[in-house]
């Protein structure tokens, strides 16, 4: 039996009305992308390429004008899918007179958690993300990089099997940064599904699977990281404990060699940066017609989601 993914959007579209003239704004155009259940994907993309409108669109809090998101295999805009889905946004927001403790017995409730079991997952997420010893403190004493770590503990609290995070390390400290992608990796070994979006793009390749690229609302390029930063057309040869006489005769032929040890073999890597950059250059040398279709025009979208397509 075919394994339902996490994360299905198809050829999604969402446009919003513009202020000043009678034609609509594209946000995001003809997205498609699958993410599988335990993997880690990466949306990247410059300021207002359409990575948080995406975002937005799955969670249910905007209606496409066109195409669909499902989070295993339920339709985003019903709501029993976000029953699977912890959410971290850019600038979470938690009430500054309660502590850390305080807050996630809150969002515990919220999340339907009784009992015994809000404390158990109190303790548990505290200790996940490395706040036990300030639990007690108020949420308007903690650090950038605290509250993103509180913030991921909240979005987690109800056991989510996927776990969307919107610019999760922006403003964070190199000591915050580096816990916050810890706690990521450590979520993948755990069978959680995350789908984040960031610009820091060496972050996004440390703990990435896959990886999307949006320019001007379309998504240019797509897949498996590894296969994404492959140069295609070299070949790599790795050897260890290589001496002088041995690099010479392998400048001739590679063949067995005395005192080395083969590693591997395959296509030496690009950076995700460089990658970034050069779809960046091709996106830019091909401006972009909207079609203000009357299909889609006509079609419904939410008119107050104006004020989110910032992203």
């Amino acid at each position: 039996m075919e394994e339902t993914p996490a994360v299905q959007i198809n050829r999604l579209v969402k446009e919003f009305p513009s202020p000043f003239r009678k034609t609509r704004v594209r946000a995001v155009d003809d997205v498609s992308l699958t993410i599988m259940p335990g993997e880690v994907y990466g949306l990247i993309g410059p300021n207002g390429s359409g990575k948080s409108t995406t975002m937005k669109a799955l969670l249910g809090l905007l209606s496409p004008t066109a195409g669909s998101c499902y989070v295993f295999g339920k339709n985003s805009l019903k709501t029993d899918s976000r029953q699977e889905i912890g959410f971290l946004p850019e600038n979470p927001y938690f009430y500054k007179h309660l502590s850390g403790e305080e807050t996630l017995r809150f969002y515990a409730k919220l999340c339907g958690l009784r009992g015994k079991k809000i404390t158990e997952r109190v303790d548990e997420m505290l200790e996940m993300v490395s706040l036990q010893d300030a639990r007690k403190r108020r949420i308007g004493g903690y650090s950038k990089g605290m509250l993103q770590r509180i913030g991921l503990a909240q979005a987690l609290i109800h056991e989510p099997r996927l776990l969307i995070l919107d610019e999760p390390t922006a403003g964070v400290d190199p000591v915050g940064s580096r816990q916050i992608r810890d706690l990521i990796v450590n979520l993948k070994e755990r069978g959680v599904t995350v789908f984040l979006c960031s610009h820091l793009l060496e972050q996004v390749q440390e703990v990435c699977d896959h990886v999307g690229i949006i320019f001007n609302g379309s998504l240019v390029k797509e897949g498996r990281l590894d296969d994404l930063i492959a140069i295609e057309d070299q070949t790599e040869v790795v050897i260890r404990h290589a001496s002088d006489r041995t690099l010479a005769r392998i400048r001739a032929v590679i063949s067995d060699a005395e005192n080395a040890e083969f590693v591997r073999m395959g296509k030496p890597r690009t950076t995700l940066e460089r990658l970034f950059l050069d779809e960046a250059r091709k996106s830019d040398s091909q401006p972009k017609e909207v079609d203000d279709s009357p299909e889609l025009a006509d079609n419904h979208s939410d008119k107050k989601g104006a004020d989110h397509a910032k992203k």
